[in-house]
């Protein structure tokens, strides 16, 4: 008979030929289980731990600058209301500023995260969708009423839209187009438009319809099918010729000798330049491409898959 104190001296055999080492095995491969059943709760609740103190905080400085063009946006507000049109389309103008620091500086300084990129989306649908619709109302559209705050509700629609496109095509669209009229741009469209109206003395009201026309055409640009260069291949680490200092010091020149007309210009330009590409390159301009189908929205993922692959092929 097997007792405790001597089953570790039995033999092999002695144990196989017993029922009890049966028993032993089941017990001992139970033990087993339960005993990786805890090693792998425990490395379950290890990462809760981990995750968790992940998501308490956040990194300071790209989330410091979202936080400026917010404020931005939200300062652009509240002078319209209060009348002083100048200083809110120069808001608007200088969340644009804060918007294109915020990216790149978490990407130099890899403080990329979820967080961020979902507090940007929001901090730009204030920025350059409320606020410019609203300084646009405020300046030019109280008096049209119905047409005026349609005219509003469309820019904010097509902002918020193309804002929602923009966040499902992030990881699939071809990064050298935009797929409509970006909302900075658009943003900066409205908001020269006013301060050009500011700089000039001309009265929002007595051209009220312009107002809205063009409030109205910025939303509809937002969520069209239109491809607009995003200038995101543009090399800034290379090296370029010494006359380009000048150009540069050129443009800054005119801009500063008429800031709004010169701004306000530039963003005309290039929100007109999407629909002249388009009828350029299309026989027969229909529907979709100006508004664009599912089939269409997919064209920019396969053009952004096979650019994608020919640059791998370069680096390969």
């Amino acid at each position: 008979m097997l007792t405790p104190n001597s089953r570790y001296e039995l033999s092999f055999y002695e144990l196989q030929g017993s029922n009890k080492f049966l028993s032993y095995q089941f017990a001992n491969t139970f033990y087993l289980l339960l005993y990786n059943e805890f090693v792998a709760q425990q490395s379950i609740a290890l990462n809760k731990v981990i995750m968790t103190n992940k998501r308490k905080g956040i990194y300071l400085l790209p989330n410091l600058l979202t936080t400026a063009g917010l404020f931005s946006g939200f300062y652009a507000v509240v002078m319209s209301m209060n009348n002083h049109f100048e200083s809110a389309a120069i808001a608007i103008f200088i969340a644009m500023v804060f918007d294109g620091l915020d990216g790149r500086v978490a990407r130099i300084t890899n403080t990329q995260s979820d967080f961020g990129a979902e507090y940007d989306s929001m901090a730009d649908m204030v920025s350059f969708g409320m606020a410019p619709a609203l300084v646009a109302y405020n300046y030019g559209l109280t008096e049209l009423g119905k047409i005026g705050w349609l005219a509003a509700f469309i820019y904010v629609a097509g902002a918020a839209l193309r804002l929602a496109r923009f966040n499902t095509q992030v990881g699939t669209a071809d990064k050298r187009f935009f797929q409509g009229l970006a909302s900075p741009a658009a943003a900066a469209l409205v908001a020269g438009m006013v301060w050009v109206g500011v700089d000039y003395d001309i009265d929002g009201n007595e051209l009220g319809l312009i107002v809205a026309l063009v409030t109205g055409l910025s939303g509809i640009l937002m969520v069209s099918n239109f491809k607009y260069n995003s200038f995101k291949e543009v090399d800034w680490h290379g090296k370029v010729p010494f006359v380009a200092i000048l150009v540069v010091l050129l443009i800054f020149v005119i801009v500063s000798t008429a800031p709004s007309l010169v701004l306000f210009i530039v963003f005309v330009l290039y929100a007109l330049a999407g629909p002249i590409n388009t009828f350029r390159t299309v026989d027969k301009i229909t529907l979709e491409d100006v508004v664009g189908e599912a089939e269409e929205d997919a064209d920019f993922i396969n053009t952004a898959s096979e650019t994608n692959q020919s640059d791998k092929n370069k680096k390969s």
